[in-house]
């Protein structure tokens, strides 16, 4: 809005927690910008939030895990720091029914044992807010998948035969790099920002006129991170 577009300057950032409910299904992704160059403490707790994000979004574990049994390891860098953010990191999504859909979620809610299943889409949404000052938040939505889908029959009764699961990226929007502390960064968890920009890219591309604007911040947002 207007009103909006007059706070905006390059002095803080912005966060976007958007979405829609379409024929296929639901979205809802989060992401924050920063249009000028931002402060230490700032790109030290995005960067934190960042490695929340790839930690959890990493994770194989077995059939009937409780989402709460995950969820340290979105906050662990958040928590390293003494921080902490007062939300869930994760909610289920609906098919155009609710947005928050349970009854599973990934969260520090011990009480509910809802596990986390096969064909589920989940968000994925660590996060930071400084009261007054700022927001940070990288949310994807995921799709639970077996790590191997030719089980998906097995019945997986004992425990040579249990079932693991993965997280299957469902979100294709670049995350800001200027805003991440490299030196704070593992090669592997560098590498999943690159793939994950490559694969955001490959599918996002096509949708979009060569010569158009959005074509040329798409490509300035996908290209490798400098390291």
């Amino acid at each position: 809005s207007n009103d909006l577009m007059k706070y905006l300057d390059t002095n803080s950032s912005i966060l976007i927690d958007s979405g829609g409910q379409y024929k296929y299904g639901t979205t809802d992704v989060t992401r924050v910008w920063h249009f000028g160059k931002a402060d230490p403490e700032f790109v030290d707790m995005y960067t934190r939030v960042l490695k929340g994000h790839i930690g959890l979004d990493e994770m194989i574990f077995p059939e009937n895990t409780p989402g709460f049994a995950l969820d340290i390891y979105a906050r662990r860098w958040v928590w390293d720091a003494g921080k902490d953010y007062g939300h869930g990191t994760g909610h289920g999504v609906g098919a155009a029914l609710n947005v928050h859909e349970g009854p599973f979620g990934i969260s520090p809610r011990w009480a509910n044992t809802e596990t986390l299943k096969n064909g589920m889409v989940v968000s994925n949404e660590p996060g930071y807010y400084k009261d007054g000052e700022y927001g940070i938040r990288i949310e994807n939505l995921l799709e639970i998948q077996l790590v191997k889908p030719e089980e998906e029959n097995a019945n997986g009764d004992n425990e040579a035969d249990k079932k693991f699961l993965k997280f299957s990226k469902l979100t294709m929007i670049p995350i800001q790099k200027n805003l991440i502390d490299i030196s704070f960064m593992t090669n592997r968890e560098l590498d999943w920002l690159d793939e994950y920009h490559q694969e955001v890219f490959g599918k996002i591309s096509p949708l979009l006129a060569e010569d158009s604007a959005a074509m040329a911040w798409l490509k300035k947002s996908c290209t490798p991170i400098e390291r």
